[in-house]
């Protein structure tokens, strides 16, 4: 939580980590507790893109489309990665992956879906922790591709 607060400043973000009641380990569970759409959660997902990895930031309401994906990236496969290599990765343990904070940088897709709605939710390193921004300031943040993941 520290290292992406950290990156956040760093990077002259707007919103403040802040911490759920709960772990929320969905889209839904967060949205729940933030009272938003579950569109407006931006799930950081890690896949395994022909051995290296690719995080996509994809609208909690959006599943995203692999195959889609895989030929976006012009790579042959497109896997979930594991919890190993999610944390080798990241630094980050699955279900709190943030968009930013990783011990290197990160090939990142941003969900254009996103771009719906004026706030988006996070994760901000571990399960119970969440941060407030945009889609434009993600994208920046990131150094995110904004691509139709779904």
């Amino acid at each position: 939580m520290r290292k992406v607060a950290d990156a956040l400043a760093a990077a002259g973000a707007d919103g403040q980590v802040r911490e759920l009641p709960e772990a929320a380990t969905t889209a839904a569970l967060a949205a729940a507790q933030l009272g938003v759409e579950v569109g407006a959660i931006a799930n950081s997902l890690v896949f395994d893109a022909d051995g290296q990895p690719l995080l996509v930031l994809t609208s909690g309401a959006h599943r995203v489309d692999t195959a889609k994906v895989a030929a976006l990236v012009g790579v042959a496969a497109l896997r979930r990665a594991t919890p190993e290599f999610v944390r080798s990765a990241t630094g980050q343990p699955i279900g709190g992956v943030a968009p930013v904070g990783h011990p290197g940088p990160l090939r990142t897709l941003v969900d254009t879906e996103l771009e719906r709605y004026d706030t988006v939710w996070a994760a901000a390193g571990i399960p119970p922790t969440v941060f407030p921004t945009s889609y434009s300031e993600l994208v920046r943040i990131t150094g995110g591709t904004p691509a139709e993941v779904g």
